[in-house]
């Protein structure tokens, strides 16, 4: 390889544990599901990968190192040897414990300015895709958060609903809304227990699909008092944490 005095650095967070995100450079599918379908990556030093973009602009490279879940280094080049071929480009990829899940720093290195240049919005944009990826499989059971949190404001039996709060949401979870200004499970129990007091058979169901974009969630809902009456509707803001569980809940009255 010839000298590579030119390199582009960029530094992103994914709100995912850094075993989640090294799968990505590990496994075809998921390599794929961030590059393009067909895309392809034999995760061993001296092994193949392929990039086929959306395009049709095809690469390819051989990787160089893997250090699970810590880094990945590979070279790149387009196959049709322009603006630069396989082999032609260095990219190395730390990811590193952050307090809001991983730090992924990519340096990509090349021979001339002009080709760096020209990957500078290239890599924003994948990165960004990536971040999504990622995040949509960690979060691949949104919808079903959103109904045991709309569940547990009915439940009850206080164990029961306290199994439920503590499996979908931080001790530490934080509810906003008209009549909520409450943080930790351990207020949130006795609030809701008020709620069904004083708003006897009330039941939130979530209407429509889940929203879902890198951890935030918006879902709609409607209200129905104990005869299935209609009450009331509106939206809740749902904020997820790397671990997958709600870490805040803000709701808006229609």
């Amino acid at each position: 390889m010839t000298a590579l005095p030119h390199p582009l650095d960029r530094t992103i967070v994914i709100e995912a544990p850094r075993e989640a995100v090294f799968k990505y450079f590990t496994d075809s599918a998921r390599w794929a599901a961030w590059w393009g379908k067909g895309s392809t990556i034999d995760a061993r030093p001296g092994g193949k990968l392929y990039v086929r973009h959306p395009d049709g602009t095809e690469a390819s490279g051989d990787v160089v190192d893997v250090t699970p879940p810590s880094q990945m280094v590979f070279t790149y080049g387009f196959v049709k040897g322009t603006p630069f071929p396989p082999g032609a480009s260095l990219v190395t990829i730390r990811l590193e414990p952050a307090a809001r899940g991983t730090r992924v720093h990519l340096a990509h290195a090349f021979s001339d300015a002009a080709a760096r240049d020209h990957h500078v919005q290239g890599w924003r944009y994948q990165l960004s895709l990536f971040a999504n990826v990622v995040a949509d499989e960690i979060h691949r059971d949104a919808k079903g958060l959103v109904d045991a949190w709309f569940a547990a404001w009915a439940e009850p039996d206080e164990t029961a609903r306290l199994a439920s709060l503590t499996a979908i949401a931080s001790p530490d979870v934080r509810m906003r809304d008209r009549f909520s200004c409450v943080e930790g499970t351990a207020e949130l129990m006795p609030h809701i227990t008020a709620a069904q007091h004083f708003m006897p058979g009330l039941r939130l169901r979530r209407k429509g699909d889940a929203r879902h974009c890198q951890g935030t969630v918006i879902v709609d809902w409607t209200a129905t008092g104990p005869d299935d009456s209609p009450r009331g509707q509106g939206t809740n803001v749902f904020s997820l944490g790397p671990d997958g569980r709600i870490e805040s809940v803000t709701g808006f009255w229609g």
